[in-house]
């Protein structure tokens, strides 16, 4: 008989029906007359209690069916008197798959986030990681539903680039170089052209530039997948690697831009409340996160809308006293961000206009030559969620911007021709994917909402 998932056993189950389950052992109870295995296979937040009769002639192989042994059953689907479940299962045929040796980790009790960090390769069975990683994968799912369903097309951009995206040099670097014997130039610096590529190569922050091109060929483009910043930083929000969503949309300005972002988070969160309700319940339960209901929530109402300017006089006249001094030029620090979500507007909240010295390069200067046409959109308890901008078309300004910003024109030349051969208004935006699960989820630690989080000091996995 084939395989059938356990929560298709439950969705679509009927009395009487045989069935075929394979999983792992979540807890086992053995008596004189008959025993009971509670079976998890990874596809729902709900176990199913297996029931065994003292007379099956595996009985006494039940020794070997400890807590985290895979299992393979096959049986009879019975609805359940039981409190709290729908459906048992009445166990004709036992085939212990794998064994679990002693000192199996993830024993029935509660564990501590840290110790999970520590066995990374086996808390997705966990009743927390399992409702973690199948709210990711919806997330994930949706991010191409939202974009294909309007037209956008998929682009595979560069995980490898000579470009620093956001010139704040905090890249990896790629190289096939003898790093015992590196060759050098007659100064004395590393001679690249025995490199690899050629030149200094490094991981990327931001498929954006490439995307760019690619949104100047064929309109509306999306970009999902992993990028990597070398940044030494020890926080609940950073990651060493992580997944960026970038849509990039020619003949666009700023407002369509913010329009899109607002359209992608209100999906996002609208159909993560129908699709994960028990999972989501189950982490509201345990995490103080968001009911499934206050999600929908998020999706059913607009969000608010403020520019840089306001939104520092508004902070001026908070009540709030902040770690970090409020001026108009500063970067909003996270505090900020989070005052203006939950206290101002107690909702999501679109900021834009940010002046251009706290800005990267490639952003629209706007026409009081003090600001660009920037937006980053900030959600409740975490901050900011997305940041983009309307992307700067005019050949001459962006070419003095980059020279301002130190950005090698010569190594940057096919980014400037893109406006120089057909350019035309257009705009993007990056939402890191790990924040918008981190949100959804409740989980404090954005090391626990990516299977093998990569950090400082800890490549374990």
């Amino acid at each position: 008989m084939t395989r059938i998932r356990i929560s298709r056993v439950l969705a679509q189950g009927e009395d009487g029906q045989s069935v075929t389950i394979s999983g792992w052992v979540r807890s086992k109870r053995v008596s004189k007359n008959f025993a009971f295995l509670v079976i998890n296979d990874g596809s729902s937040q709900t176990d199913i209690q297996c029931i065994i009769d003292a007379d099956k002639p595996f009985y006494d192989d039940l020794g070997r069916a400890n807590t985290g042994a895979s299992v393979r059953i096959d049986g009879v689907l019975k609805e359940s008197p039981g409190k709290g479940q729908a459906w048992e299962v009445q166990v004709d045929k036992l085939e212990v798959v794998g064994e679990s040796g002693d000192g199996y980790p993830l024993q029935k009790k509660g564990h501590s986030m840290e110790f999970l960090r520590e066995i990374a390769h086996i808390r997705g069975r966990s009743n927390t990681f399992g409702a973690v990683y199948r709210v990711r994968n919806q997330l994930a799912m949706m991010v191409h539903e939202f974009f294909q369903s309007r037209g956008f097309q998929w682009a595979h951009t560069p995980i490898l680039t000579a470009s620093d995206c956001e010139g704040a040099g905090e890249m990896f670097q790629v190289t096939t170089l003898d790093l015992k014997n590196l060759p050098k130039t007659k100064s004395g610096d590393i001679d690249y052209t025995q490199d690899f590529f050629g030149k200094a190569t490094n991981l990327t922050v931001s498929g954006q530039l490439n995307g760019e091109a690619l949104a100047l060929s064929l309109g509306d483009i999306y970009t999902f997948g992993p990028t990597f910043r070398a940044e030494n930083s020890n926080t609940t929000r950073h990651l060493a690697e992580f997944w960026m969503v970038e849509p990039e949309m020619a003949f666009a300005n700023l407002h369509d831009n913010s329009i899109l972002a607002e359209e992608f988070l209100r999906f996002m969160f609208t159909q993560i409340a129908e699709r994960c309700e028990e999972e989501l319940s189950f982490l509201g339960k345990h995490f103080k996160n968001m009911s499934s209901e206050q999600i929908r929530e998020l999706g059913a109402h607009s969000f608010g809308r403020i520019s840089y300017s306001d939104a520092i006089k508004e902070l001026e006249s908070a009540s709030t006293k902040f770690e970090f001094p409020v001026e108009w030029g500063i970067d909003l620090q996270t505090e900020h961000e989070k005052y203006l979500s939950e206290e101002v507007f107690k909702k999501p909240v679109i900021v834009t206009d940010y002046p251009k010295d706290i800005k990267a390069f490639y952003m629209k200067l706007n026409g009081d030559d003090k600001t660009v046409a920037a937006m980053d959109v900030l959600v409740p308890r975490i901050g900011e969620i997305i940041g983009g901008s309307q992307r700067e078309d005019r050949y001459d300004v962006l070419k003095a911007r980059m020279e301002a910003h130190d950005i090698p024109v010569d190594e940057m030349r096919w980014y400037l021709e893109l406006r120089k051969y057909g350019g035309c208004p257009h705009a993007g935006f990056g939402l890191g994917f790990e924040r918008l699960v981190q949100y959804v989820t409740g989980m404090g630690n954005i090391r626990d909402v990516i299977p093998f989080p990569r950090v400082p000091q800890s490549i374990d996995f």
